[in-house]
């Protein structure tokens, strides 16, 4: 009909238009998280540089800078080159992915996590010592002024595991990323 094939949706129809919409959410929330992590990692620098550890919330929550060279719970220490690297393996992952891209909710956690990726890769690349060696800014200590209860983390790094959670959940719920659902047989 009109030289339209199967394999392609014809326009105007709901799944042509879906991925665009799709991608926008995950590019939105990328860059939202980008910014956000960016401006906290910066107003961290600037005030908490050299200053003791700022006690919020009666102990449960402190603010204390931390220049991590490593990954989260400070693993792989050294690596910061490798780290790097993986970190631009997954934004280009993500992006690749993201043309298949019809269900909101991966849109979501995609976004999460692109952007954490992005906000840690941007340290990586640009903070001292220098590019593909540069640490993390950690700033948010929970219970422990020292991360000796929970490791100092960032905004990317919230992002990050709110993102996989959220893949997990998704994937448990038989969600998939072209936005059908699949069958989940219990035996």
């Amino acid at each position: 009909m009109g030289g339209v094939t199967q394999a392609e949706d014809p326009p105007g129809s709901l799944s042509a238009a879906a991925p665009p919409r799709r991608v926008l959410l995950l590019g939105v929330i990328a860059a939202l998280i980008l910014a956000v992590d960016v401006v906290t990692k910066i107003v961290s620098v600037a005030l908490l540089e050299g200053q003791p550890p700022v006690r919020l919330l009666g102990g449960a929550v402190y603010l204390v800078l931390v220049r991590n060279s490593g990954a989260a719970f400070s693993l792989a220490t050294g690596y910061t080159w490798v780290l790097t690297l993986i970190a631009i393996g997954v934004v280009v992952m993500i992006v690749r992915i993201s043309r298949r891209l019809r269900s909101p909710g991966w849109a979501v956690a995609l976004g999460l996590v692109l952007g954490g990726a992005l906000g840690n890769l941007a340290d990586r690349l640009f903070r001292s010592p220098g590019p593909l060696t540069g640490h993390v800014v950690d700033m948010v200590s929970l219970f422990a002024p020292d991360g000796s209860v929970w490791p100092v983390f960032n905004v990317a790094d919230s992002a990050i595991v709110s993102g996989g959670v959220l893949l997990v959940l998704l994937a448990l719920l038989g969600r998939e990323l072209d936005g059908t659902r699949t069958g989940r047989s219990d035996g």
